[in-house]
């Protein structure tokens, strides 16, 4: 089920939020850039909007969005790769008729999957923080319309 984050999830997904950055983003050559953001990122996930989803009563992904930008997307490693980052993404599709987001060019999983939802790759730069490239993927309700 998906619904609304509340703020009394916010202990739950920054869990989420750190293990599967560090995962995901093992290439990062600074271990402890993700620790170091967390308390950032908590005050910023308070501003954006959430969606959560729920299995069983216990919340297993997320996505945050700052207006059509996808902040990201995270879901338990163990839930992983069963339709749950696509379900959260498909809730903001609807919403939507553009969305954009940054993923590491070093992050193929994410990459595959964004490609797989109709996302394509806009531009590249170098993040500076992490000295990774980053790609600017975009989803467009209207991509091939013919009055686009």
């Amino acid at each position: 089920m998906i619904r609304n984050f509340n703020k009394q999830d916010i202990d739950e997904i920054m869990n989420i939020w750190l293990k599967t950055n560090k995962k995901a983003h093992n290439f990062i050559l600074d271990k402890e850039y993700f620790d170091r953001n967390f308390n950032f990122v908590k005050e910023e996930i308070l501003k954006a909007k959430v969606y959560v989803y729920e299995k069983e009563k216990e919340i297993v992904g997320f996505i945050g969005l700052v207006q059509n930008y996808i902040a990201g997307i995270f879901v338990k490693e163990n839930m992983q790769h069963k339709g749950i980052g696509k379900a959260l993404l498909n809730r903001c599709k609807k919403e939507y008729d553009k969305l954009t987001l940054n993923v590491y060019e070093k992050n193929k999983m994410a990459i595959n999957f964004y490609e797989k939802e109709g996302f394509y790759i806009l531009k590249r730069k170098l993040d500076e923080q992490v000295k990774e490239v980053e790609l600017f993927m975009e989803w467009s309700k209207y991509k091939g319309d013919i009055n686009e």
